[in-house]
């Protein structure tokens, strides 16, 4: 069954030769899906006939939000710690450590149903797409497991055995479980490796290790790169044709030059920061350079437990130099682009038909209306799924 969704007031194609300036605005638009693919994009006053119609009443569409960065295999709740971190009050529990815990004593039917809540929560925001890390395991059983269960909800799947050192373990040790027995047993469910490379977690040789053990067994390299200071991380990423480095916190100019060259998206993730009270990365300086950057929530239980691609698109526009188009655009093609896709992030004829309808009638009211719960309609591979 075709759908013709009319009555746009104004169409986010992602496509600039389907309409005007970097986002390919079409206005009083329509689009036309055909099962789970989009057929033709244009005025409204030119649509084609289809089988069904919406009648969009003036709202504005975008394409599916493209989540590129998340950590939803997880259980237990870390409420105190971010209270104590807002309250200014010493906490001396376990961080990352303490999810670790909770994460290897659940069943496999509670982290299961976990993700599934998170996954229509962010559904319900508009994100079609999500990435899915593992990373709170941190055992062979427990990471392979993760991924797995990861994978019950997403074609975005990535080995993050390289989260934090467990406790009383050598890191090279580790290091050698994580590319050798570990990653044995996870590279079958995984299509992506991650690492955390920063003081405190994994250094530079040790990240290549991992992400170059990682890659000879088919995985794509992700990084974790300078989000709590200046290290190694970003230009590694750059040096292994990474798709993303994320957080990209703490740039300095050759940094910032190396991801303009290359073709690494810089994956921002204000959530982070805003939950963290740190300094916000400047993504203008990015931009300014010529990087490709891309917005994701990090959804995560202790730094920052959101799956709304709008508050990071809000949040974006205020903190961090972005324009709104800017910020759009981050959160829907630049992660398409951070995940290697071409099919989604888009409108165009022959993308996958993941539109979100606003109940407003501009993208621009993603940030001019901050908290607002602006989604009114999301398909979902042509499906009506919100």
């Amino acid at each position: 069954m075709s759908l013709l969704v009319t009555g746009l007031s104004r169409l986010v194609t992602n496509d600039p030769s389907l309409g005007q300036g970097p986002l390919g605005v079409v206005e009083d638009a329509a689009v036309v899906l055909d099962g789970p693919t989009v057929a033709w994009v244009g005025p409204a006053s030119s649509a084609p006939a289809a089988d069904e119609v919406h009648d969009a009443g003036g709202r504005a569409a975008i394409p599916g939000f493209v989540d590129s960065h998340a950590h939803l295999v997880f259980a237990g709740d870390r409420t105190a710690e971010f209270d104590a971190r807002m309250s200014g009050t010493p906490y001396t529990a376990g961080g990352i450590r303490t999810t670790v815990a909770a994460t290897r004593a659940a069943s496999d039917a509670e982290l299961s149903a976990n993700v599934a809540r998170l996954v229509a929560e962010a559904l319900r925001q508009g994100t079609t797409v999500i990435e899915c890390k593992s990373g709170y395991g941190l055992t062979v059983e427990d990471e392979a497991r993760s991924l797995r269960i990861a994978g019950e909800h997403t074609d975005e799947v990535t080995y993050l055995g390289a989260h934090v050192v467990p406790a009383d373990t050598d890191a090279d040790a580790y290091v050698d479980l994580v590319t050798g027995p570990m990653l044995d047993r996870c590279a079958p469910y995984a299509r992506w490796v991650d690492v955390f490379c920063e003081r405190g977690a994994f250094d530079g040789d040790q990240a290549r290790a991992i992400l170059e053990a990682g890659a000879k067994r088919g995985l794509t390299p992700r990084v974790h790169a300078n989000q709590l200071g200046h290290g190694p991380g970003v230009r590694l990423a750059v040096e292994l044709s990474a798709a993303s480095a994320d957080h990209c916190t703490h740039l300095d100019d050759a940094d910032v030059d190396a991801l303009a060259s290359g073709n690494t998206v810089a994956t921002l993730l204000p959530g982070a920061e805003f939950s963290t009270r740190a300094a916000y990365p400047d993504a203008r300086r990015l931009l300014e350079a010529g990087a490709t950057v891309a917005l994701s929530t990090d959804c995560n239980p202790g730094s920052s437990f959101t799956t709304s691609m709008p508050f990071c698109v809000a949040v974006a526009v205020r903190e961090m130099g972005m324009t709104p188009d800017e910020a759009v655009w981050a959160a829907t093609m630049g992660g398409a682009r951070a995940l290697r896709r071409t099919d989604v992030g888009h409108l165009g004829p022959g993308a996958r038909a993941d539109l979100v309808l606003l109940d407003a009638p501009s993208h621009v009211h993603l940030a001019y209306r901050p908290g607002v719960p602006l989604v009114s309609a999301v398909w979902h591979r042509g499906e009506r799924a919100v």
